[in-house]
């Protein structure tokens, strides 16, 4: 079963028309001037779009990540993607609501819910890159305070800058292995040796890119979220959400650059017929939209197994739908900005720019290669190469 409820309907279409009011020159207005879109995420999160996943009893609309997937989509095949709605409350409001203390969720949730709060999220390193086991980040307890130390770099940490505290994932000891294992915790924004440095980026977005440096960072006690024996669990609970979230990412852009190439092609006439009468620009077109919505599908699975509460496999499916979304982007992009010819990489038609952008669902959060690698190694029982 895969149709969607008349509620989730409902919700596209409601979503829609909030992203037209705004629409693709909203978007890039506030890029060209080094602003974020703070009028569409207050609107968003007044109409309870923002926090549609969150529990109800801390603000939110107690749905999941069915609805906010739908939510992201909608706003990006209008042109106005928010991409802090993957990071905050998909993936750290989703950690805390899981796993968080009544404290933390408390303190966290309703701000996540109505857009008054904001939350980074921190796992890539430099020299990590997918590899989550590699993570150097290290916390240590001080004996004597009972605090952490967290001491690391990030990268690639998107809207550190407009978050009031960063989900960071480190690495602590075993008392009874001596391994390292995942923690997660809640670093606030003006902690004392935690610092960043913004990289720069050929991507045009609101939300910018940063390195980030632990150097020494005292926490509280309370700053751990969840239990210290369960990181790798929770970890995975922000992972896949994150994963249905870049998919549903992707299909917005490319629904975008699709719905731009058809107004064209519809009336871009060069000889006695619109251009898209000729099948070598209508079926390209179509063979997009087709990869587009067989991709929506795998997605939507993905979020209702995650929904459901099937890790294991939504694991599995949110992996399937990031790939099939991510290639089915770019794709769609470069078929729609050769669909109109030079007019596609003037500033006017706004798919320039997408052409960097769509690569993103094709790297981040995890590249398709690894994706490849976990299909091979967990759903197809092959041996590995690493």
């Amino acid at each position: 079963m895969t149709a969607e409820t008349e509620e989730q309907t409902a919700l596209r279409t409601s979503v829609a028309a909030l992203g037209k009011r705004y629409g693709r020159e909203y978007f890039a207005e506030v890029v060209s001037e080094g602003r974020h879109t703070d009028a569409l995420w207050a609107e968003a999160a007044e109409l309870g779009y923002l926090g549609v996943n969150l529990p109800e009893e801390y603000g939110g609309g107690g749905a999941g990540i069915q609805e906010l997937s739908i939510v992201l989509e909608e706003l990006g095949a209008v042109g106005c993607p928010l991409l802090m709605l993957v990071v905050s409350p998909a993936i750290c409001g989703t950690v805390i609501a899981r796993f968080g203390t009544e404290q933390q969720k408390q303190a966290w949730l309703p701000g996540l819910a109505n857009g008054t709060r904001k939350m980074a999220f921190g796992i890539t390193e430099p020299d990590a890159g997918s590899n989550s086991h590699r993570i150097t980040t290290t916390a240590r307890r001080d004996p004597a305070t009972g605090e952490w130390l967290l001491t690391g770099r990030k990268v690639f940490i998107s809207g550190v800058d407009i978050a009031d505290a960063t989900l960071i994932v480190g690495r602590t000891e075993d008392a009874r292995t001596g391994k390292l294992k995942p923690c997660l915790f809640i670093v606030p924004r003006d902690a004392d040796g935690f610092s960043r440095n913004r990289i720069d980026m050929e991507i045009n977005a609101p939300e910018k890119q940063f390195e980030l440096v632990l150097d020494e960072v005292r926490l509280p006690p309370d700053a751990l979220v969840g239990d210290e024996d369960a990181g790798l669990l929770q970890l995975f609970a922000g992972l896949n959400p994150e994963r249905i979230m870049t998919a549903a990412f992707a299909l917005g852009m490319a629904r975008y650059a699709i719905g731009q190439a058809l107004d064209y092609a519809r009336t871009r006439q060069v000889w006695k017929e619109p251009i898209g009468a000729h099948q070598a620009i209508a079926h390209p077109l179509a063979q997009a939209h087709i990869e587009v919505e067989c991709a929506r599908l795998m997605t939507q699975k993905a979020a209702r197994l995650y929904d459901a509460g099937d890790d294991v496999g939504a694991g599995e499916a949110a992996n399937m739908a990031k790939y099939a979304a991510g290639e089915a982007c770019v794709r769609a992009v470069d078929q729609s900005v050769h669909t109109l010819g030079g007019n596609g990489l003037t500033r006017e038609y706004g798919l320039a720019g997408l052409i960097t952008a769509s690569r993103v669902a094709r790297i981040a959060p995890v590249s398709r290669e690894m994706i490849l690698n976990y299909i091979s190694h967990q759903t197809l029982g092959l041996p590995k190469s690493y």
